[in-house]
């Protein structure tokens, strides 16, 4: 990215609304490693935290704005604060008394989300500090970093950072020689995408089928082992060294007031540079376009996603709304994981979305029925209509079963997945009537045909 920045004895210097902060290590020579983590100022904001109490840690958390990365945009001060703590000079019970847990979710799965895993292959030590800070804040001995199975790099990597951080002392007994004691374990999951749901995520962690469980309780309270756990992504976590050495004003210079701080966001499809940007949140699609290149060969956008597939859909007359929490909700969407796929004008917007449908159907662990049920008779509909079957009343049919999805199912797939189908409705509602008018299939679907050899 351009600009620069100096991390040295804890000290930033911005110079550009673009100077990187998460991906600063990214293209140093051997970037993973602990030698070249320290040599650019890494583990010194461990140093500081831990000559730092815990509650003013979480309170500089809270001060800064930082807001989870994961998706749902909590704050995550916030969160580290509901974990129960027993007052000073008293008996822990109940909650307090139990053992406290961190648990990083790295079960990057959402399509079109690729953020997590370059910066854990790239700098895995800033997210392992980050462990350590969070740990001391929250009074955790044990972290757990869940990691997607079929990343088997990533998860290779993870493994000797984490073991270059219990050579050089940063993890173990007495760190620092401050008596505060912390293992970390790198879990691989099973490549099931519930298990992004941090609730499932920690059933899977237990050694259960990953299946979302049923709130309140809620993790902060009864969590990995039914005690008190906070669960973080890895962009959240890997963004708390930079704000205990740069300070809560430092960060707040970038973004907005409601959503501060720099963001990953991932650009994929038709774009001519697809890959991982680096910019304040706030920052517009038309700015991200600009630095990615433009629109692959020229040819029109039109529509996006601003963070996944699980975000509604939105258009070319949505280039500058801000990407942040509050903008893309504004624009009747969501921010989520800030993974945008562009699509140009040669995409057909029900065939994109019956892909995705068939996804959530896949993925869908069956434990409530309107996800279950909901996302196998979406999915039917749209490949029906798709292969060129369809009539205008499956169009009412898709949206009332999209209703009866939404709100109703155990987590927050059934919502996801009724998000592209309602939004491309809203937006290319024509397309879809066409292809029932037609009564043929989308030459997509046609090509798909002829190259596998199979039949109507």
């Amino acid at each position: 990215m351009d600009g620069t920045a100096r991390a040295g004895r804890g000290e930033f210097v911005v110079t550009d609304p673009l100077t990187p902060v998460l991906t600063k290590h990214w293209l140093g020579p051997e970037s993973w490693t602990l030698r070249h983590y320290t040599e650019l100022g890494g583990y010194e904001a461990l140093t500081t935290a831990l000559n730092t109490p815990a509650d003013d840690l979480i309170a500089l958390i809270k001060d800064s704005g930082l807001r989870g990365r994961g998706g749902a945009g909590f704050p995550t001060g916030m969160k580290w604060s509901f974990i129960p703590q027993a007052k000073p000079g008293e008996e822990p019970t109940g909650p307090a008394a139990k053992p406290k847990y961190l648990v990083i979710n790295a079960d990057e799965g959402e399509p079109g989300t690729c953020k997590d895993v370059p910066l854990m292959m790239a700098d895995p030590h800033s997210l392992i500090e980050g462990c350590i800070i969070t740990s001391w804040a929250i009074r955790a001995h044990y972290c757990a970093i869940y990691v997607r199975g079929e990343v088997v790099h990533c998860v290779r990597r993870l493994h000797a950072a984490v073991r270059e951080a219990y050579e050089a002392g940063h993890l173990g007994r007495d760190i620092h020689g401050t008596g505060f004691d912390l293992d970390i374990v790198v879990h691989a999951g099973a490549g099931a995408y519930i298990c992004g749901e941090e609730t499932a995520l920690l059933d899977s962690l237990e050694g259960r089928r990953g299946q979302p469980r049923l709130k309140p309780p809620f993790p902060a309270t009864a969590g990995l082992y039914a005690a008190p756990t906070v669960v973080n992504n890895v962009e959240t976590i890997a963004t708390v060294p930079a704000i205990v050495s740069g300070g809560k004003d430092w960060f707040r210079t970038m973004g907005r007031e409601r959503s501060p701080g720099p963001k990953i966001f991932s650009l994929s499809g038709h774009v001519e540079r697809p890959g991982q940007y680096e910019a304040p949140l706030g920052t517009t699609l038309r700015e991200l376009l600009d630095l990615a290149g433009g629109m692959s060969g020229g040819i029109p956008l039109k529509f996006w996603t601003p963070g996944g597939s699980s975000t509604p859909l939105l258009t070319a007359e949505h280039l500058d709304v801000p990407l942040d929490f509050e903008g893309a909700t504004e624009a009747g969407s969501m921010l989520g994981t800030t993974a945008l796929m562009i699509f140009n004008e040669t995409v057909s917007v029900p065939w994109a979305v019956m892909k995705w449908t068939e996804f959530y159907e896949h993925e869908s662990c069956g434990k409530c029925t309107p996800c279950r049920e909901g996302c196998y008779w979406l999915a039917g509909i749209l490949r029906r209509m798709v292969e060129g079957h369809g009539t205008e009343a499956d169009i009412d049919t898709l949206l009332d079963v999209c209703d009866n999805v939404l709100g109703r199912s155990f987590c927050a797939l059934g919502d996801g997945a009724v998000s592209p189908i309602t939004s491309g409705i809203k937006y290319f509602r024509e397309e879809f009537v066409a292809l029932c008018e037609a009564q043929t299939r989308h030459p997509e679907v046609e090509r798909i045909v002829e190259l596998s050899g199979a039949s109507a």
